[in-house]
């Protein structure tokens, strides 16, 4: 067995591999996946390079591989001496996932890529093929004097064949919030150099690629770099300016990830990026509970970070029948300075009362702090002391904002601070964060991040427009949980909607409970100020829908313009549709249900077009998986639905 395989403790399927190493005469070598459609060629010569195809379509052709080090001269040409294959196939049960179980089949290949001349260097290449993608990695050995190294620049590229249509979004920046659109362009009218960030999305020949990287430990995060035909591969620079990566050999490199696809929503249903990552470190997971939670008053205006306010929004996370409630920023004053305490509310909060008041309603608390106060805490050593403090408290979970970073040190930190948060049994939110690489699932008591431009600039502007919505689930959701911050109930028209406080949303109160399902976050932040949603329509669906799955379907899906998911939580079922810029009048069949009747509570946009967008047809009907309803979407509009199976 290879040394990178990692096993899973939840098998409920049997492990099935092969081993053989590959004759060395040749220079080019394949990994194909199980079912046979996926390939990925990679082959020697004057430089080490290699190809993917789906079917009988190239979609990355001639792309450079390799790592660059410092102190050293560019590697000469290079000859595959060997190769291991192995074939895996195993299902595991993630602690939470958008599925109960998750099937990691693949076919696995270790080249061994050595210099012909001049120093022989070696470098370990592993490369992974699914039927839902590819995947490949760097392991750079330990060599006799030279234990450590340091990366200046890694020559991975990803060339497209032709002038593919992507979804990119840019940043100007190493340092920003990951809070980008992803505008649809073609390949050839991104600027040369421009940072564009993960997931990256493509069309090329009929077949969809999305770009991102899994498992990024001890290593700096990935940008791609427009050449032209292509991209490749930035990564974000040391802060003490000593190259890019600085680690200790042998040292394995974050996987580079290629999902492929003819159907965008399969990339939504996919469990590659949890495949890739080692299984929880956490062994008593009981305490790690996903679930909704009430935000704060910065939705409606002004912060008002006081006793009364805080028990208004346990009161409504109570009635809500919310596990949690997020006390945000200013709870403990000043932040992000040299003499802030993590420790100590601020003077006009009584603390133990707060807590008192949440237990009593049968809510626990979430805390926010800013990360510049965390690492001051953590290079103090006192973070230890400061999360046992929450672990007293009853203290559910910490939301840490502002990381804005993916250097290598800064990936540690991620680290680090998640498995300090699991010692004292605290789940973590990371906002200002990079986007995942599937860190939950060896730490699931990470339950999700930011790193999405999300209902929060709808103060600021139209930037999260209809268009945004429906590009996010096949972008930045891809590489996994997002929090979005969904439930913003003063739903608006495109037209009518107008920056102001409290904050108005472009998309019908029908679209803004589609978010619930359509969008996946398993700590899931509800937005609005709780006097928005009292008597309000709707209000039932978001008491019930759940933030956890065992099974998701993408039913229907074209970038930027339309989706509906059907999701299962146990026996009952959730469906979310959205439209963008145009009306769509969806036929909902219902042959993803088991046997038996089901009732159906419909949450849909109304058929009269002068009905304002805050305005619900709620309906009830009992349905089997042979039924089929027409459900008309407004624009900017959408549906939900909850699923109960009736009695047998």
């Amino acid at each position: 067995m290879p040394t990178l395989f990692r096993s899973f403790s939840t098998l409920s399927v049997a492990i099935i591999c092969l081993a053989m190493t590959l004759p060395a005469q040749s220079h080019s070598f394949k990994t194909s996946s199980p079912d046979g459609r996926i390939t990925m060629a990679v082959e020697g010569g004057d430089a080490p390079h290699y190809s993917v195809r789906l079917g009988d379509r190239t979609v990355l052709a001639d792309s450079r591989l390799g790592l660059t080090m410092k102190d050293e001269a560019a590697w000469g040409a290079v000859k595959i001496s060997a190769g291991v294959q192995s074939r895996v196939d195993r299902t595991w049960r993630p602690v939470w996932g958008k599925s109960a179980t998750i099937r990691n089949h693949y076919n696995e290949t270790r080249y061994t890529l050595r210099e012909t001349a001049g120093a022989h260097r070696v470098l370990t290449l592993v490369v992974r093929a699914y039927n839902d993608g590819v995947a490949f990695r760097y392991l750079v050995p330990a060599r006799a004097g030279a234990k450590s190294f340091v990366v200046t620049h890694e020559d991975t590229t990803f060339n497209f064949g032709d002038d593919a249509d992507v979804w990119a979004g840019e940043t100007k920046s190493y340092h920003h919030a990951y809070e980008q659109p992803f505008p649809h362009t073609h390949l050839s009218e991104l600027k040369l150099g421009a940072h564009v960030v993960l997931p990256l999305l493509a069309h090329t020949q009929g077949i969809y690629a999305a770009i991102t990287e899994a498992d990024l430990t001890d290593w700096a995060g990935m940008y791609l770099n427009p050449t032209g035909k292509g991209f490749s591969v930035d990564l974000s620079p040391r802060l003490d300016g000593d190259g890019l990566v600085r680690a200790v050999a042998p040292h394995a490199s974050p996987w580079r990830v290629i999902m492929l696809s003819e159907r965008p929503g399969e990339f939504i249903e996919s469990n590659i990026i949890e495949n890739l990552n080692p299984p929880s470190k956490i062994k008593d997971t009981s305490w790690i509970k996903p679930g909704k939670t009430a935000w704060d008053h910065w939705w409606s205006g002004d912060v008002k970070m006081d006793n009364d306010t805080i028990k208004r929004f346990i009161t409504f996370a109570s009635y809500m029948g919310f596990p949690y409630q997020l006390i945000d920023w200013q709870w403990y004053g000043k932040f992000n300075s040299p003499d802030a305490d993590i420790t100590k509310p601020a003077p006009q909060l009584d603390m133990p009362m707060l807590l008192q008041f949440a237990k009593d309603h049968h809510v626990r608390e979430w805390l926010w702090i800013h990360s510049g106060d965390v690492t001051r805490f953590k290079n103090a050593g006192k973070l230890d002391a400061a999360f046992a403090t929450y672990e007293k408290w009853g203290i559910a979970g910490v939301k840490i904002d502002f990381m804005d970073s993916n250097d290598q040190d800064m990936v540690n930190w991620y680290t680090d601070v998640v498995e300090l948060a699991a010692k004292h049994h605290l789940m973590v939110d990371y906002h200002g964060a990079y986007v995942p690489t599937g860190l939950r699932v060896t730490w699931p008591n990470l339950l999700t991040r930011e790193g999405v431009m999300g209902n929060e600039w709808y103060q600021f502007s139209t930037l999260s427009s209809p268009t945004h919505r429906l590009t996010l689930p096949f972008t930045r959701m891809i590489a996994g949980p997002m929090d979005y911050t969904p439930g913003g109930f003063l739903n608006r028209s495109p037209k009518e909607w107008k920056k102001t406080l409290p904050t108005e949303v472009i998309g019908s109160r029908a679209q803004e409970l589609a978010l619930f399902v359509v969008y996946y976050s398993p700590f899931t932040c509800v937005t609005d100020d709780p006097e928005h949603y009292y008597n309000q329509p709707g209000l039932d669906f978001l008491k019930v829908v759940p933030t956890i799955w065992d099974e998701t379907r993408v039913l229907e899906g074209t970038v930027g313009e339309d989706i509906v998911v059907a999701r299962r939580n146990g026996r009952n079922w959730y469906v979310g549709g959205m439209t963008a810029d145009h009306p769509l009048d969806y036929t909902l069949t219902f042959n993803f249900l088991g046997d038996g009747k089901y009732t159906a509570h419909i949450y849909a946009d109304p058929t009269d077009p002068k009905a304002n967008y805050e305005a619900l047809s709620v309906s009830t009907q009992t349905v089997t998986k042979t039924s089929v309803i027409k459900l008309p979407m407004r624009v900017a509009g959408g549906f939900a639905i909850d699923l109960e199976p009736l009695q047998r």
